[in-house]
């Protein structure tokens, strides 16, 4: 039976209730929390000695594995790991007993290691086995070294294992099953020499390890270690292998007469050493909008390593990109200088020559066209301090709000549908409801591989504490076989079987009218724009049955907080908008607002996409979505800035597209987007950046749109510069800057403030800090806003008030309407606009994949995530590749009204029917070159899922018709569930006894040799 785990965003409350007594004092303590982290509590206040702890981790909870914490419990030898409190116990953490107890047992873990940390790339003042060492003052192991009958695992590329190495803590099998929830380790307790097995088997190699690093994250020595520290940590790390081994061997030797302490010692000074050539930096990873935290070390320009400890959003997890992909920090195609088109090709030059060209082109277009023939796009991976520099550029300097950024792509239905219904367009929680949600409900979204992390909290609760998990979505991944109910409904559907299921709950009697009628207007309009929504209408719109659909409905009535989870599978639609509000609806109309583990989550897809529309980079909104067609609003920020505003909105990037084929639009300036990959109709948006009249790509790769621009501009990377982002949560946080800029790049802020002023701007920004205090000053959703107030880990979510106060939980006390009450907002269903036809008669399905961010452009550049899928693949249903003999290897082409592609196809049960899917990593047969041109009916979001494709079966083989996905990658695994490292089994191995509890297990400590 599955055990009840901790949550992992949600702190435990330690506040005190009872009373114990420890070592002869009286102790306020919370009964039922762990005694471990009572007496690590009061170690912290300098209280008392340091509980010995080898396999506990906080963020993890009990493994139970060292037996080093051992202390006596009422008079008995106990785990304080594992012992919660509880009122009138009593505790001794020290006397004969529990030193024989906590000493015999890291004897035994000594044994399975050996200590050579001088010479060790993890002798970073972190290893537990050598703080733990120096703790006990072990002057002699009992037990002499004894190493395992296995050769080291290099097979990962990103990290090895070293099983002579490993102590069976079983960290690693804790983090895999319960925090990352991949089930990919366990440990063979019952082998004469146990190790860490992937898959039941011995190989990282081709098992479904994931590579997400959060066992070497937790890894308390260096059994499993990053491949980037290997030979580049310490002094003496570099040398050939068998010099290592003869200096390991001297060390060994003088051991036994001199103790552990002088080698210690040494080791200690050689890792001082370590950390005034190693630069730890806290910066945000740069991926989905997760937001997760983390420090990077470097030594100059080499990354060390990733090391995630306490963020807010992620504490010890990472996912393959945050982990391991920064090899686009220093990739060889890094753009160093500016760089001019001449002829068919470019040449570089000096950046006072650039800004020459912009000065005078721009100063000319505006001259003979007016302001509103130059626009800006800004970028979803810039900073928040970014974003609003370049919709100021366009607003304050230029005089033209044709300003917009990537969230037009996938965003902005989600952002409408709440805006029309509760206010706010952002998550309603955090990460923290929805792990504590009762129920969580997942549509057109997949979370395990586009927001792991944060996949990572769903899988935890429903494997440990009872949550329940409902999918909705065309394709069958990894949330949807774990779920307790998974639905396929037709593209484009979702808007029905939402109203279906609001009207039955309404007219069931299951609504929450109490809250309904307390905090909601506009029931009765609602209710009646409901009446078509038949279960059986339902069920023949759809394809779900009536049946399936009821059950769902009963799930959410009944279910302690429901948080829908949804994304671009949602979004990316002719209706996207209005299926956003039905979503909306429904969470209002069963009370799912105001409340902890509740409400509506878009799931945003950039780390920064939620704040680039946040900090005003849209054309009909300043900073805080104060709308610029206000006069108050434009009022304001007019007197702040000196300048005239324009009035009236400008081009989304939609448009922008649009008015260059016009000929309208003159200029356009993108910051940070590779648009020709990410637009719909790639071949549509080739021919109208081709003919722009003067176009500026600022970008820190050579992307695919570099190519049509007239003008490209070097930007430093994220470690280059600091800034905020904004994440999924609303959660704003601080990058600082870990490197210099390569070569003459330049942070973007400054380049757009090097634009400005040369446009007549004026400007003076030092430091990203005091763009901050401006946006703080203009923005009541950020006026408590400040880097101090944001340094080191700390973060706040929005609404941010003057002192300070943010908030995790948005509508706790009204709806940010006038009257402070939400609204309904009727919706009807109108068909997709592009269905499957005689001529076109497959539906394209399309999304991202874990290894990979969007169309690879930064994790391509990393050689071992650009190995793990080197192309892309289609997959189909079996029934399909039945129909029209089609095996896996085979090469098709798919043509739609707008483009062709060639790939190679993938038979799996994945999709079902006529539903294919393609991933969206290639930019040599992209999906976005099928996609259309039709978009949401209310914000332009193109519906890249509304795709009918023609397939072709191609002659071309690949030989033996070999996979298009490499053997080793992780889809070809086979997870090893269980509940956990299953501690069990080692306690009944006839080896074991708990330590301190036979005569044999005290220790003698030899006196060394003075030296």
């Amino acid at each position: 039976m599955a055990t009840t785990k901790s949550l992992l965003n949600t702190p435990a409350d330690h506040s005190p209730n009872t009373q114990l007594t420890i070592d002869g004092l009286q102790v306020p303590g919370h009964a039922g929390e762990l005694l471990i982290d009572l007496l690590n509590s009061r170690t912290a206040a300098n209280a008392q000695k340091a509980i010995p702890q080898v396999c506990y981790v906080p963020q993890m909870g009990p493994i139970q594995s060292c037996d080093t914490c051992i202390v006596r419990v009422n008079g008995e030898l106990m785990r304080a790991c594992a012992t919660r409190v509880v009122a009138g116990m009593n505790v001794e953490t020290a006397g004969e007993a529990v030193d024989i107890a906590q000493r015999e047992a890291f004897d035994r873990i000594l044994q399975n290691h050996m200590l050579y940390c001088t010479v060790c790339d993890n002798n970073n003042q972190n290893c537990t086995i050598h703080n733990t060492t120096k703790e006990l003052d072990v002057k002699h192991q009992s037990r002499p070294y004894r190493p395992k009958p296995y050769e080291k695992d290099m097979s990962n590329p990103f990290y090895r294992y070293d099983p002579d190495q490993c102590i069976l803590c079983g960290r690693c099998v804790e983090s895999c099953q319960n925090v990352q929830v991949n089930e990919t380790l366990s440990i063979n307790w019952e082998s004469e020499h146990p190790r860490v097995l992937w898959d039941g088997g011995t190989k990282i190699d081709g098992s479904s390890c994931v590579s997400c690093g959060h066992c070497v994250t937790v890894c308390p020595c260096n059994a499993l270690m990053e491949k980037s520290m290997l030979g580049e940590a310490g002094y003496l790390t570099d040398t050939p292998q068998d010099a290592l081994n003869n200096m390991i061997d001297v060390v060994k030797g003088v051991e036994p007469p001199i103790g552990y302490g002088p080698i210690l010692a040494l080791s200690e000074m050689e890792s001082e050493m370590r950390t005034k050539r190693t630069k730890r930096t806290k910066t945000v990873c740069t991926y989905c909008a997760v937001g997760c935290s983390f420090e990077v070390w470097t030594r100059d320009r080499h990354i060390l390593k990733i090391e995630p400890t306490h963020g807010p959003a992620n504490g010890i997890s990472t996912c393959v990109k945050g982990k391991f992909a920064w090899g686009h920090i220093n990739s060889d195609d890094r753009l160093t200088k500016p760089l001019l088109r001449d002829g068919d090709s470019f040449r570089e030059i000096e950046w006072k020559e650039a800004l020459d060209i912009i000065e005078r082109t721009f100063k000319r277009i505006k001259a003979e066209h007016g302001p509103d023939a130059l626009a800006f796009i800004a970028s979803s991976k810039c900073t928040n301090e970014e974003s609003f520099l370049m919709q100021k550029l366009a607003r304050a300097v230029i005089g033209t709000n044709n300003v917009d950024n990537c969230a037009r792509y996938c965003q902005n239905p989600a952002t409408m549908g709440l805006q029309r219904t509760v206010g706010y367009g952002g998550d309603s929680g955090s990460i923290s409801d929805i792990e504590k949600a009762g129920l969580v409900i997942i549509v057109g979204a997949n979370p395990a591989e586009n927001h792991p992390v944060l996949a990572t909290r769903v899988k935890r609760s429903h494997k440990h504490r009872g949550q329940q998990l409902i999918v909705a979505d065309l394709r069958k991944h990894e949330m949807a076989e774990r779920a307790d109910i998974f639905f396929q409904p037709k593209p484009s559907t979702d808007l029905v079987w939402m109203c279906a299921i609001a009207k039955y709950i309404i007219d069931s009697g299951l609504a929450k009218m109490e809250f309904v009628n307390q905090w909601v207007n506009n029931f009765d309009a609602y209710k009646k724009s409901l009446e078509p929504f038949t279960m059986e209408n339902a069920e023949q719109i759809t394809g779900v049955p009536a049946k399936t659909l009821t059950t769902v409905a009963h799930e959410i009535a009944a279910a302690d907080g429901v948080c829908i989870l949804f994304a671009m599978g949602l979004t990316q639609h002719c209706g996207g908008s209005d299926t956003t509000t039905a979503l909306s609806n429904l969470l209002l109309v069963t009370g799912n607002y105001m409340r902890p583990g509740a409400g509506a989550y878009p799931l945003r897809g950039h780390n920064n996409v939620q704040g680039a529309s946040d900090f005003g980079s849209m054309p009909n909104v300043f900073s805080g979505y104060q709308k610029v067609d206000d006069p108050d609003i434009r009022a304001k920020f007019e007197a702040d800035w000196g300048v005239t505003l324009p009035t009236t909105t400008g081009l989304d990037n939609h448009e922008m597209i649009r008015a260059i084929q016009d000929g309208t639009l003159k200029s356009l300036y993108i910051k940070g987007e590779d648009t020709i990959t990410s637009d719909a109709n790639a071949g549509d948006v080739g021919d109208a950046l081709g003919v722009c009249e003067f176009l500026i790509v600022q970008d820190i790769n050579f992307s695919e749109t570099c190519r049509y621009a007239d003008l490209v501009l070097p930007a430093t990377s994220s470690l280059e510069k600091d800034g905020t982002f904004t994440s999924t949560e609303r959660r704003i946080q601080r990058i600082h800057k870990a490197m210099e800029p390569l070569g003459e790049s330049k942070a973007d802020w400054e380049i757009i403030q090097l634009v400005a002023n040369r446009m007549g701007g004026n400007w003076n920004y030092n430091h990203p800090s005091e763009i901050m205090d401006e946006v703080a000053r203009l923005t009541p959703l950020f006026a408590g806003v400040s880097y101090d107030r944001l340094e080191g880990f700390n973060s706040l979510q929005w609404p941010v008030h003057a002192d300070g106060t943010d908030s995790p939980l948005l509508f706790t006390e009204k709806f940010p309407f006038p009257d402070g009450k939400a609204k309904f907002y009727p919706v009807e269903y109108i068909p997709p606009c592009e269905e499957i036809s005689e001529e076109f008669d497959l539906h394209l399905n399309n999304g991202r994949m874990l290894e990979h961010f969007q169309q690879g452009s930064m994790t391509d550049r990393t050689a071992g995530v650009k190995a793990m899928s080197p192309t892309t693949f289609l997959e189909i249903s079996p029934e399909l590749a039945a129909e029209r003999g089609i095996t896996t290897g085979r090469h098709v082409q798919l043509t739609s009204p707008y483009g062709i592609v060639k790939v190679q196809v993938v038979v799996t049960d994945r999709v079902q029917g006529k539903q294919l899917y393609m991933p969206i990593n290639s930019v040599i047969e992209p999906v976005n070159r099928l996609t259309s041109s039709h978009t949401d009916r209310n914000t332009h979001t193109p519906a890249y899922k509304e795709t009918t494709v023609l397939m072709t079966l191609l002659p071309e083989r690949s030989k033996d018709n070999k996979s298009p996905i490499p053997r080793n990658n992780f889809r070809n695994g086979h997870r090893t569930p269980q509940s956990g490292v299953e501690i069990e089994r080692k306690w009944a191995r006839a080896d074991y006894h708990l330590p301190g509890t036979t005569p044999a297990d005290k220790l003698v400590q030899i006196t060394s040799t003075t030296v």
